[in-house]
Parts: structure tokens; C-alpha cells; sequence
């Protein structure tokens, strides 16, 4: 079963006459408010340290979408942890309140691009420096914002000393808690029982207070296959039949491309898999999503229910932004069918 591609995209391109969004516009967090579609974008200009914000979008069917305001909506801070870049939002909403988990560095990444795999700019240091700083390391931050004008900036919630990326929340509590899906990249090996990046979760009754929380593997690659490196993409959405979430896989233990796959977990017990696709929904084929800054990338960091309809927002080939749908109760049918089970 596959996703079927938007045939108007990119919905979302580089706007050349804006300084901060010429080269890349990517990775949407994506969020229906009962009126409209929102969604905070991944944006950089070509300059040489590749600094990168969010823009935002507005969309009233959920394809075509058009931009809000002149500037930037939310930039690295001033001299804060995360002043070097934020990356990739997640969007979910409690209360009146939208909460937005994002990827940060100190120090802008550098055309990462033109690195080896999985290597960015670092700052001048001694050993004295924190390894955080020292090595540019992907952290995750919260922000909180009621109409995406202003923002609040409320910490972070992942752990100093690990690159812990492709974090998010449920949007609902479960059980009286909130729960949380990361990707630390340092949990591999004998003691963590995975042998490459994993899905893990956690669960706390405090949306700031995660660290001393334990983690539970969900979900890890399979070797040899399309996905051998996998995180979770967008937040998972709550069904009849349990949440609905999409995951990303990369072939090669990271190096190869990025494809889209789907879970379904159980309502009261996420940690338990009712279904899995054993094949991509949605990978690279267009010109779009197999040529840019990483060809062959689809990587899907927005997700809407409206109806009987799932919207997949992402990004293409850190580039552009491409949205995929589906039928819902199709989706649901197949992943609680024979072929998705004990994958």
C-alpha cells in the first residue's frame, strides 16, 4: 500500500526574494486548529554557516498553502543553547496551548551537505568545554505558543550528553501521563540490544521533565533492509482502532535513502505493536524528492486526521515540501491485516 503524492507538489519551495528562506524550505510541523491548516517550516538562506529557522504557512484545504508574515516566525535565540539552529518542528496541542518540540545546535551546522555523513561545523574549544558545545550536538527543545506569532521557549527536554533528535509527543495523555517518542543516537550496542539509532519512549506527568525518566525500546531496524536506521517522523494520531504513527527508515545504517513507514499501536498501551508495514508507504521517486541537498529523502515531520483523510507532510530531498495522503480506514484495515502483523 502506498501514500498517494500531491500531483501539485512541491506545495512549499525557496522564495529567492527572502534572505532567510532562498535555499531550503523543509520539514513541516503541521497541525489543523478546527479552521485551518498551520505549519511551521524548516527555512535556511546559501550563507556559509546555514543558519536555519522556521517560517510559517497557512493552508484552508491542507494543499495549498501560503506564507504568513515577512520574516521568520521563530529563529535561533540570541546566545541561548539553541543559538546556533532549530530544526524539524512537531506540532501537538493541549489546552488552549500548541507545543512544538524542535532540534537545536549552539553553532550553526555549516553546509553540512558538503561534509562527510553526520558531520557539522564545530566551535573553537578546549577540553574543558562541554561536550554539548564542543561537539555541536543535536539537542531537542520545547517552545509553547497559543497563535504562532509569539513563542515561548520553555527548555530543553532531552539529555546533554546525547544526540537525541526526532522527538515528540502524543497529543494526548495516556494513562494520566504525557508520553514521548526520541531517538538517541548513543543507544546502540550489547547494553541497549539494537545495533543501529532506534524508536524508544518515554512517559512522565510533566511535559518539561524527562530526564530521569527511563526509556523503553519501541521499535528498531530491521538489518538488511530499507530501514536498518529508523526514528519516528510525525506525531502519532489517535483512531478507532489505536494511533496511527509514521516512522522513517534509511538503508546502509544511515547513509542510504529515506523512506516512510507506519505503525499501529495500542490505544492504552503504546508500547505495544498491532500492526507494521513491511514495505515504504511513501519513498523518493519524483525529481523533487531524488534531487536537492539530500537526494533521495522523504521525511515526513507533519501529520493531519480530517475526516476519513490522513495528510503526510514532508520534506523532499532537504529541500522542498511535499504532502501525501490517504484513506484512513484503508490505512487501518491493512496494517490489522496478515501482512502487517508479527513483521
Amino acid at each position: 500500500m502506498k501514500l498517494t503524492k500531491f500531483a501539485g507538489n512541491p506545495i512549499i519551495s525557496p522564495n529567492p526574494e527572502n534572505d532567510w528562506e532562498s535555499l531550503v524550505t523543509c520539514n513541516p510541523g503541521v497541525i489543523h486548529d478546527g479552521e485551518k491548516f498551520i505549519m511551521l517550516y524548516r527555512c535556511a538562506d546559501d550563507d556559509e554557516q546555514h543558519v536555519i529557522r522556521f517560517g510559517l504557512a497557512e493552508s484552508s484545504d491542507g494543499f495549498h498553502f501560503h506564507r504568513v508574515g515577512d520574516g521568520p516566525a521563530f529563529s535561533p535565540s540570541i546566545d541561548g543553547p539553541d543559538s546556533g539552529c532549530v530544526e524539524d518542528p512537531r506540532i501537538v496541542k493541549f489546552g488552549d496551548a500548541f507545543y512544538i518540540t524542535y532540534a537545536y545546535r549552539p553553532v550553526a551546522p555549516g553546509r553540512y551537505w558538503t561534509f562527510p555523513h553526520d558531520e557539522v561545523l564545530r566551535p573553537e574549544c578546549d577540553g574543558f568545554a562541554p561536550i554539548a558545545w564542543r561537539e555541536n550536538m543535536g539537542n531537542t527543545g520545547l517552545a509553547m505558543t497559543y497563535d504562532f506569532r509569539k513563542f515561548q521557549r520553555l527548555g530543553r527536554i532531552t539529555e546533554t550528553r546525547l544526540d537525541d533528535r526526532d522527538v515528540m509527543f502524543f497529543p494526548e495523555k495516556i494513562n494520566g501521563e504525557y508520553y514521548m517518542l526520541h531517538r538517541p543516537k548513543q543507544y546502540i550496542g550489547e547494553k541497549y540490544g539494537v545495533e543501529y539509532p532506534s524508536i524508544w519512549l518515554k512517559h512522565s506527568d510533566d511535559l518539561l521533565s524527562w530526564e530521569n525518566k527511563p526509556s523503553e525500546l519501541l521499535l528498531t531496524g530491521r538489518k538488511g533492509t530499507w530501514e536498518e536506521k529508523i526514528g519516528a517522523s510525525a506525531p502519532p494520531l489517535l483512531t478507532e482502532k489505536g494511533w496511527l504513527m509514521t516512522y522513517h527508515g534509511v538503508e546502509d545504517g544511515g547513509v542510504g535513502c529515506y523512506r516512510v513507514g507506519l505503525l499501529l499501536l495500542d490505544k492504552d498501551d503504546p508500547t505495544k505493536i498491532l500492526g507494521r508495514t513491511p514495505h515504504p508507504v511513501l519513498e523518493p521517486s519524483e525529481p523533487y524528492e531524488t534531487c536537492g541537498i539530500y537526494s533521495g529523502c522523504v521525511f515526513p515531520t507533519g501529520n493531519v486526521i480530517l475526516g476519513d483523510t490522513l495528510y503526510v507532510y514532508y520534506g523532499a530531498a532537504d529541500r522542498l515540501i511535499g504532502v501525501a495522503t490517504a484513506s484512513v480506514s484503508e490505512l487501518l484495515d491493512y496494517l490489522l491485516s496478515e501482512e502487517c502483523k508479527n513483521v
